[in-house]
């Protein structure tokens, strides 16, 4: 059906390595305030039809983590669903609900509190394959991206000042970015004298964890208005999960993320993404995963985007900024939270109400999430205002 879908209501709370003042369910109720307040003052009581929450067991610490999901949210005795992916697959459940004429005001949320996690390694091991990769028990599960890394960039020659630059960019991008607990101003020979932490990357090149929420109000288009004089319309969004396991999959190029922006663009009708796009946010929790993620979601052919890069043409007052948010380097992963954070940081530039990180052009954009390693899930969205 060709009813339209919009963004309504935004809401967040945290983006700090340590949110020590409130739980994860309180997090949520707080995004959640605010993303109604934003709509308009609505009423998930009244106002709501369904609820959609992305999160995973493991990162709660707590089985059947979804019990947790209704209260803070306003969603008691109604219909939620969750989801173990990144929140903009939850967009997409909500979006496609709405497309359904079944549901007009849908809601979206994910949470996270990486920093209540004693664990981390071993619940990311425990995401592997237990026959042939976690029974290795590496040390670092920050090797599989290493070893990513250097098959990309052995592949497209890509240097290291390269993958120094987008680490720059991004950490000075946020320096604007008010949610960003990691701007800094630093340069690429800064970045290229630190030691690696597992080559050829360095702590730099790797984006901490924070605690984080976001609630996220979707509306169809005839109720739209009711709420909000400055929707944000979702004009196509998809995720794709490529060969999960790590010895079949592509460690050269990001065929999960491509065929999600393929299938998103088809949606929304976009030919030529760089001359028809403003910007993007994409997922950068690694420095050389910006790179690879611009060629996918084809803002540059492959093994080109290194070259445009040193030229300019993804920074704030380049040909086409990524990230100017700072992304996952500067604004951090808040785990499951991330494909929100994505869509949050596009949503407020294109109202025009990004702050200093606003850029001179903003009317239509692509959001992009990648679940982590070991993950082959990508998820695409385009925005328009």
């Amino acid at each position: 059906m060709s009813r339209r879908v919009a963004i309504v209501g935004v809401g967040w709370y945290g983006f700090r390595p340590v949110v020590e003042e409130a739980s994860f369910r309180e997090m949520m109720f707080e995004a959640a305030v605010r993303a109604y307040e934003d709509a308009g003052g609505i009423n998930p009581r009244t106002d709501v039809d369904a609820f959609a929450s992305c999160q995973e067991d493991f990162w709660e610490g707590i089985a059947i983590a979804d019990e947790f999901a209704p209260e803070p949210i306003g969603g008691t005795l109604k219909p939620v669903f969750t989801t173990p992916g990144d929140g903009l697959q939850c967009v997409a459940s909500a979006y496609m609900m709405i497309k359904t004429g079944q549901f007009d005001v849908v809601v979206a949320e994910s949470h996270a509190k990486p920093s209540d996690i004693v664990n981390m390694h071993d619940i990311i091991l425990f995401a592997m394959d237990p026959i042939t990769t976690r029974a290795i028990n590496m040390p670092n599960y920050h090797a599989i991206a290493a070893l990513e890394a250097q098959a990309y960039m052995s592949r497209y020659n890509v240097p290291r000042e390269a993958l120094a630059y987008v680490v720059s960019k991004d950490k000075r991008n946020a320096l604007l970015n008010e949610r960003a607990s990691y701007g800094a101003n630093i340069t690429v020979d800064d970045v290229l004298n630190m030691p690696y932490s597992v080559s050829p990357l360095t702590r730099l090149d790797i984006a901490p964890f924070v605690d984080a929420a976001v609630v996220v109000v979707l509306a169809g288009e005839d109720v739209a208005r009711r709420f909000t004089d400055t929707p944000v319309w979702v004009d196509g969004i998809h995720w794709v999960t490529e060969d999960p396991s790590l010895e079949y999959h592509s460690w050269e190029f990001p065929r999960h993320a491509m065929l999600a922006a393929e299938a998103a663009y088809k949606m929304a009708g976009i030919q030529d993404p760089i001359k028809e796009l403003h910007f993007a946010e994409v997922d950068a929790r690694y420095s050389f995963k910006e790179l690879q993620f611009i060629e996918a979601l084809k803002l540059a052919p492959p093994g080109e985007a290194h070259k445009l890069l040193l030229e300019g043409a993804f920074d704030r007052d380049g040909l086409f900024p990524v990230n100017p948010s700072g992304g996952a380097l500067g604004e951090g992963v808040p785990l499951e939270v991330h494909g929100l954070a994505r869509l949050l940081n596009a949503v407020l530039q294109l109202r025009g109400e990004a702050g200093r990180a606003q850029l001179g052009k903003a009317e239509r954009a692509v959001v992009h999430s990648w679940r982590g390693v070991p993950t082959t899930t990508s998820a695409v969205a385009v925005l328009s205002r």
